[in-house]
This record gives C-alpha cells, sequence and structure tokens, in this order.
C-alpha cells in the first residue's frame, strides 16, 4: 500500500474514534430508540393503529362511519366524541380502546385520539343558522308515527318499508339493527352518511328538515323492527356510536 492509501485509512480510523466518542459506551442514539406503545402521543400514529381499520384513512369511512364530519362533531359533544373512543359500545363492533374498558391506551392517548378527532376535522359554526337537533332524544319516540316519517323522508331511497330500494341500502333487517345501538341509527338519521352520498336531517325533504320529534319518531320505528333477541345490550344507553 502507497503513503496515500495509508494516509486514508488513518484518516477514516480517525473519525469513527472521534464518532464513537460522542456515544457513551453501549448507549444507543436517540433515532434508535424505540418508544414503547403506552408512550406514543401522534395523533396520526394513534389513529392509524386503532381507527382507521373501520373508520377509513383520513376519517374518510370504511366498514364504520365517517369520521370527518363536521355536521357529526357539532352535533356530538366532546363528551360523547370521548366516551365512545374509551368505552366503546356494548353489543356492536365498537370496542373500547381506554385501558378501563379492556383497551390498550391510556387516558392520555384517548384524550389525543378524541381531541385531534374534534380538532382536525371539526368546523366551528358549520350548523350557524339552522336549527340542529339534539344528539341525545330529549323524548320518547311513537313507533307508529315513526312509520309515516320514515315513508316521508326516507322512503324514497330505503323504501317505504325500509327493505332497500334503487338508491338506498335496506335498514329494517335483523343483520343491519343488530349491529347498531338506537343511539346510532339516531346519529345517522341526523349526520346522514356524507361518504355515501346519504344526506343529513335537512336534505331528505327539499326545504322541509325533519323536526326534533320526528327524528325520536322515526328511530323508534326502527328500533321496533328489531328481533327481540338481537336487540344491542346498550340499546337504552347514552354511550355514542359513531
Amino acid at each position: 500500500m502507497n503513503s496515500f492509501g495509508h494516509l486514508y485509512v488513518l484518516t477514516v480510523a480517525g473519525a469513527l474514534l472521534l464518532t464513537g466518542c460522542n456515544l457513551a459506551h453501549g448507549k444507543p442514539g436517540q433515532d434508535s430508540e424505540t418508544v414503547a406503545p403506552n408512550e406514543i402521543t401522534d395523533f396520526a400514529t394513534l389513529y392509524a393503529q386503532n381507527c382507521a381499520g373501520c373508520h377509513g384513512p383520513e376519517g374518510r369511512g370504511g366498514a364504520a362511519m365517517a369520521l370527518a364530519d363536521p355536521v357529526y362533531l357539532a352535533i356530538a359533544d366532546d363528551d360523547a366524541v370521548q366516551k365512545a373512543t374509551a368505552g366503546g359500545i356494548r353489543g356492536t363492533a365498537m370496542p373500547g380502546f381506554a385501558q378501563s374498558a379492556g383497551g390498550m391506551l391510556t387516558d392520555k392517548q384517548i384524550d389525543v385520539i378524541a381531541n385531534g378527532i374534534r380538532s382536525r376535522w371539526g368546523k366551528p359554526g358549520i350548523l350557524e343558522g339552522s336549527n340542529p337537533p339534539s344528539y341525545f332524544a330529549k323524548s320518547v319516540g311513537s313507533a307508529a308515527q315513526g312509520a309515516l316519517v320514515f315513508k316521508t323522508y326516507c322512503g324514497s331511497c330505503h323504501g317505504p318499508d325500509g327493505r332497500g330500494g334503487t338508491r338506498g341500502s335496506a335498514v329494517t333487517n335483523d343483520v343491519f339493527l343488530t349491529l347498531v345501538s338506537d343511539q346510532s341509527l339516531r346519529t345517522v338519521v341526523i349526520t346522514g352518511r356524507p361518504e355515501l352520498g346519504a344526506p343529513d336531517w335537512r336534505g331528505n325533504v327539499p326545504g322541509k328538515p325533519m323536526s326534533e320529534q320526528e327524528i325520536t319518531d322515526v328511530v323508534a320505528w326502527l328500533v321496533s323492527q328489531r328481533a327481540a333477541d338481537a336487540r344491542p345490550t346498550n340499546s337504552t344507553s347514552n354511550y355514542a356510536q359513531r
């Protein structure tokens, strides 16, 4: 090896030695450390790992309804979103993610998800000028009256008996009704399914939004179509499903 080659080897070796002196012996660099699952506080990571499989990337919907729906986020308050994320929906496919409910997430991580959903996808003031219904029912509904309401507001898409139409799927079969809670039915009547082109409570009949009582009545009728042995265990609870 000529003198130039020796000089090159010595230079590289020296650089490596100097670099190694900046690290404690046997201690990995910061970039090589793995964050423990219960210490992850990045919304995008937590959402991707726990929510996207059902609610879709960026909250646009999938097997479950879209979360990136500003109308829904204006109707459901912080407590409703928090409880759904933490405790899940008993009797449905929505699990509880909080450790207190048998899940893997800490209270702090639940806060990150719930707050991130609202801050990223909510639009303050979106319902200004309208008279939005309450998220939870304020009265007992009439199934008999709800049948008439359904034909007026929903029948053109889902068929007059709810068994499906040219523009909407069946909503009175046991398969569907077994998988949703009463609150979920109310939620979708109010907010629609924007990712599927279904309007909210204001758009079923042009110029004639559904009233608070009409929403309550149509949910009562839908619930009455559910087989008695197929009712979710939380059918009358105040957990939010979305």
